[in-house]
């Protein structure tokens, strides 16, 4: 099981860190937001340095369908809704901040970067309505479509003009040329803002922790304010060319886009730990709607999903003064791992931006997911297993699709034998 992206790109290597280093900022994590957080904090000429467990980009971004975009899903009318309109402005404004510096920096790099139209599609027409009405009140002009050409049921779907898509590690791999990076270099300990690995002790005076799901247990409370969704991905040739991106607006719908000769076709989700469609799904849909394609890749992908849908980018917790994270992006991360650089940066080099206040950690839990979470790690604390979580103790569940141990209550994944694949758990 490898990505299409994976399969095309060769990524360039680091080597290990070692002795005993000092930098003002340390990064942990050598995905998309540690690696565009580095590159942002090169440009203002801070020192820093960046730690990668394995090789950079060998967890959840190989695994992106790579849309860019600032319309996730029907996000707007939920804010709107939820929040107030002062937070629905925020995060559509800070959001498009993100995708203009994102796509300015895929036009300088050769990344198979295209403008595409994005088009959410729904079952329910009054969701549609209501989404349209929210981007009209804060200020965003969007279009409705009747019809769309896919072979679904849909009673509509609200469009973004001029969103757009590329190759991610294409264009990671060029990112990465020239930063302060450190492969294989896994941070087991952490005292204060030092880290330790197997072969250095790293002094830093601030540290950003880009690790997905954030793995310091003891601030934060993220294992309460985040669960964890897979989604499942096969690559076909000789299917339809939709020329443009498409995404159900329901957690286990369907995404569509095309990548050169292929159809990336998503879905089959489920909350990790729990059973869902994943792959099968997919082939039964494809074989019905697609009877002439092949498949040639097929993979899966992990998203921490938030308590009220919007990213943990800022202070770990407020005890914390020196330690940051950028986690949650529900399954918008391209878009929110270029947001989230923005925003370190401007905290690291006490920049004011006046978007940091809506994406701080540490705002209200109190939310029904809280409770749901809650719920859900009690039960399975309580469940007879002899396969047990490390990281907070839950019951893990067999991934027959997968051939994995994943856990329900924070997304940890473990392959048979026992080696992680996902954390939080290290």
């Amino acid at each position: 099981m490898e990505s299409l992206w994976k399969d095309s790109v060769i990524m360039p290597s680091f080597p290990e860190i070692g002795g005993n280093v000092s930098t003002d900022v340390l990064i942990i994590g050598g995905g998309i937001t540690g690696i565009l957080t580095a590159f942002m904090l090169q440009k203002e000429g801070i020192d820093y340095l960046l730690v990668e467990k394995n090789r950079i980009c060998s967890g959840t971004t190989q695994n992106t369908t790579a849309k860019i975009t600032f319309q996730h899903s029907l996000i707007y009318s939920k804010l709107l809704k939820n929040a107030g309109e002062e937070t629905a402005k925020a995060y559509l404004l800070a959001n498009k901040e993100g995708f203009n510096t994102l796509c300015k920096l895929c036009g300088n790099t050769d990344c198979d970067f295209e403008i595409k139209n994005n088009y959410v599609y729904s079952n329910d027409r009054k969701k549609l309505e209501d989404e349209m009405t929210a981007l009209e009140r804060i200020g965003h002009n969007a279009k409705f479509y009747e019809h769309i050409a896919l072979p679904v049921e849909a009673k509509g779907a609200v469009c973004f003009e001029n969103q757009a898509q590329f190759h991610p590690l294409k264009f990671l791999s060029e990112i990465a040329k020239g930063l302060n990076i450190f492969e294989n270099s896994f941070v087991k300990e952490m005292k204060g803002t030092t880290s330790i690995t197997d072969k250095a002790e790293i002094k830093a005076k601030k540290v950003i922790v880009a690790t997905h799901f954030p793995f310091i247990n003891k601030h934060g409370l993220f294992s309460l304010k985040m669960y964890q969704h897979r989604s499942y991905v096969i690559a076909l040739e000789n299917a339809q060319n939709i020329d443009g991106m498409y995404v159900d607006d329901s957690n286990t719908g369907m995404s569509f886009r095309n990548y050169k000769n292929y159809l990336l076709l998503g879905g089959g989700g489920h909350r990790t730990g729990k059973q869902g469609g994943n792959w099968k799904e997919l082939r039964i849909f494809a074989k019905q709607k697609y009877p002439e394609a092949q498949e040639r890749f097929y993979w899966a992908a992990q998203d921490c999903i938030t308590l009220d849908d919007m990213p943990y980018i800022g202070n770990y917790s407020p005890n914390t003064p020196e330690l940051y994270t950028a986690s949650g992006f529900c399954k918008w991360g391209m878009t929110g791992a270029m947001l989230s650089a923005i925003l370190l940066t401007d905290e690291i080099t006490e920049k004011q931006n006046d978007y940091s206040e809506f994406f701080r950690p540490d705002r209200s839990i109190f939310h029904p997911q809280l409770f749901i979470n809650g719920l859900e790690s009690v039960a399975n604390l309580l469940s007879l297993s002899s396969k047990r979580c490390p990281h907070l103790g839950c019951a893990l569940k067999w991934n027959s699709a997968e051939h994995s141990w994943d856990c329900p209550c924070h997304g940890s994944r473990f392959d048979e034998h026992g080696k992680i694949l996902d954390n939080p758990a290290n």
